[in-house]
């Protein structure tokens, strides 16, 4: 029977067959294809392949004349820049052999190419095969131009993400009206429902098309025919296409194996995405901690505790970071699904028992103490295998993620989170009882700017656990995709109070941006500025008003939908208001022991006959396909997935159907702050794709 392990060994069989063509090449190889080997075994697996070196895709990169073999790895389009790129590193270089292989389907390339029939040869292929023989200036030279889908990064059993598809994220109103803008009056969308994937720009079309092409050719591999449902505007569009993707209706007509995949939008809950509940340590370490340079999941850890360095300026840039992914360990592995999938007390005291047995095993002079796990007690134990370059070695990996947990318990900006979820908690119960201006006005009181050297200038930020800009503009989004939850009252009395409202928070919080020492990966994206000297009022303010137009759309959503319109349960005066996931309620759903059918899964591999049962449904009972017939339920999460709503499927599965085997796809694993970059400040309707 089939099992969730045949698909988080996919990304490695794909890898197989890049591995294949590296003897004595140097590959180069683009961010999203190096995140998703980065998960799959690193490096390592191209230099024992027999690589002689791994290099950026850039035309800043070339070849000495004794390496004439090249492997090119790109996660985009062999059109525009890509091309220009590879023809700039073969014209600098001696070339003779050169593979280029590319994650995005050919299916794709005839399409960006204008062509719309099937074809069974490869002709976009084979011209460029041409033309590398061209650039290398023989066109006797051999040149190989293939499709392999290195798309998926493992990164738990649990869970396979997809860096190349990191930035998609599902539609929003402002994008609706970019959509109607160049449409006549008459064939206006109402709604981001209505909108069908020939409406939307040309390279995000492609990109959802790639995507169609990438979860066809895992089910290909795999033997599988998938039942598809959606619930939300971008996942029906994604689902659409990967039923009517010419290669898989041949396919589910002769595989032997079933499963159902349930796309969901990530804004149909957005409140559980930028909020501060979800009691994990793999979340607050990918929030606090820096991430790995051109990598969209992964973090930076400071290994300066397993040397004898002493701390400066310059020990940073001396010393290579650790970081999560680690693959070739089975300990650490473990240790980090233990992490990923815990509450945040239990995944510290499981590092701090896997660090303890790990030095009892080396036999190493450990100082045992019970109680609170503190930062500086996990450092201690960490410190003790400097002495042993051996035992460093062999555990390495557990080391690293012991670090990265001690770092993150111990870093200046943490006590911010729990200020931020007492300050959720609050908002939560002030909606059941208040109109939404009226909840909306206690974030005022917190917009301080920073208080700089005069620490105690009146109304102004000084303390560790106070909010900063980050902060603010998170908990602005909480609130927003929450406002229909609040008090209602006269509905014009409330708009004009709220837009008064709203000036006074554009206001106050342009004075917080502006007053910033240092801007944050956030901000910095927010208004195109890359320090604070380069941003003026004027753009800040304009950055703001922007932002403000995105928050107003929040609470809509769900508007849509039938049943599941809500992730919030007020207070009955005996238990407190609370945050329902939407996960949750679909899983439930899902599960249910009465299988009953919810409107708002909707059902999309069915095509024809599926059109057929709704009209025999007006008057006789017809059987639909029921996204828990399969004994192996896929979740895609469109936009992102946050590690406790990882642990929050592994319990629910485990409560309702304990024998469905759940496995998580998503664009992301998230951190609160990458929400707010997708809303504000990400091209959603033009992705690159690498025109």
């Amino acid at each position: 029977m089939l099992t969730t392990d045949d698909f988080t060994h996919f990304p490695l069989q794909m890898w197989e067959k890049v591995l294949s063509k590296v003897k004595k090449a140097v590959v180069f190889m683009d961010d999203k294809c190096a995140e998703a080997l980065h998960w799959s075994g690193g490096a390592a697996l191209l230099l024992e392949a027999g690589a002689r070196n791994l290099k950026e895709f850039s035309s800043f990169e070339a070849c000495a004349a004794n390496e004439p073999k090249a492997v090119f790895v790109v996660s985009t389009l062999l059109k525009g820049r890509t091309i220009d790129i590879i023809k700039d590193i073969i014209s600098l270089s001696h070339f003779q052999y050169c593979v280029v292989i590319t994650t995005v389907a050919h299916s794709v390339h005839l399409l960006a190419n204008n062509v719309t029939t099937e074809m069974e040869s490869n002709p976009v292929f084979e011209q460029f095969e041409e033309k590398l023989c061209e650039w290398m200036g023989n066109m006797n030279y051999t040149a190989e131009v293939m499709h392999v889908p290195v798309v998926f990064a493992p990164v738990s059993q649990q869970l396979l993400l997809t860096p190349m598809f990191a930035h998609l994220f599902p539609l929003l109103s402002p994008d609706l009206e970019s959509i109607n803008a160049k449409r006549p009056e008459k064939k206006r969308f109402g709604s981001l429902v209505d909108v069908d994937v020939h409406s939307l720009p040309v390279e995000l079309q492609l990109e959802i098309k790639s995507l169609a092409a990438v979860l066809n050719s895992v089910f290909e591999a795999t033997g599988t025919r998938e039942e598809s449902f959606a619930v939300g505007p971008m996942s029906r569009i994604i689902a659409g296409e990967l039923a009517n993707h010419p290669q898989a209706k041949n396919r589910r007509k002769t595989a032997p194996n079933k499963a159902s995949i349930i796309f969901v939008d990530r804004t149909m809950d957005l409140t559980g995405a930028v909020g501060h509940h979800g009691d994990n340590l793999v979340e607050k370490i990918l929030t606090v901690l820096e991430p790995l340079p051109g990598h969209v999941t992964d973090v930076q850890v400071d290994m300066l505790e397993l040397t004898s360095l002493q701390r400066t300026p310059d020990s940073q840039t001396t010393l290579a970071p650790g970081c999560l992914a680690q693959t070739q360990s089975t300990a650490a592995q473990s240790l980090w699904e233990a992490m990923l999938t815990n509450k945040h007390k239990e995944g510290v005291m499981e590092v701090r028992r896997q660090l303890v047995e790990t030095a009892s095993k080396e036999k190493l002079p450990i100082k045992m103490s019970m109680g609170r796990v503190t930062p500086e007690q996990l450092c201690s134990y960490v410190q003790l295998f400097r002495s042993s370059w051996g035992s460093l070695e062999n555990h390495c990996g557990v080391l690293q993620l012991g670090l990265a947990t001690a770092q993150t318990l111990r870093h200046p900006s943490l006590p911010r989170w729990d200020a931020c979820l007492a300050f959720e908690r609050l908002l939560l119960q002030a909606l059941g009882d208040s109109d939404f201006p009226a909840v909306l006005r206690q974030l005022l009181p917190l917009m301080k700017p920073c208080g700089g050297e005069d620490s105690a200038a009146s109304g102004s930020r000084s303390r560790d656990d106070e909010c900063g800009p980050d902060e603010l503009i998170l908990l602005l989004t909480y609130l927003y995709s929450l406002a229909d939850e609040a008090q209602p009252t006269d509905q014009d009395t409330e708009e004009e109070e709220l837009e008064k409202l709203e000036r006074e928070l554009i206001g106050a919080l342009t004075l917080v941006i502006t007053l910033e020492p240092q801007l944050s990966p956030l901000l910095q994206k927010l208004t195109g500025c890359a320090n604070p000297e380069e941003l003026t009022t004027e753009r800040a303010h304009t950055a703001v008003e922007e932002m403000f137009e995105t928050l107003r759309g929040l609470s809509h959503t769900r508007d849509h939908l039938k049943q599941l319109r809500s992730v919030y349960t007020a207070s009955d005066g005996v238990h407190q208001a609370t945050y329902r996931p939407f996960l949750q309620q679909i899983l439930e759903e899902v599960f249910h022991p009465d299988r009953l059918e919810c409107p708002d899964i909707e059902h999309m591999s069915g095509g024809l006959t599926d059109l057929l049962k709704t009209g025999f449904s007006m008057f006789m009972k017809v059987s639909r396909p029921h996204p828990s017939d399969n004994p192996l339920l896929f979740l895609f999460l469109v936009g992102g997935v946050t590690p406790s709503e990882l642990r929050l499927i592994k319990e629910i599965v485990s409560a309702h159907k304990p024998g469905t085997q759940v496995l998580v796809l998503s664009t992301r694993l998230l951190r609160p702050t990458d929400i707010p970059e997708m809303l504000f400040t990400t091209q959603r309707l033009l992705p690159d794709i690498g025109f």
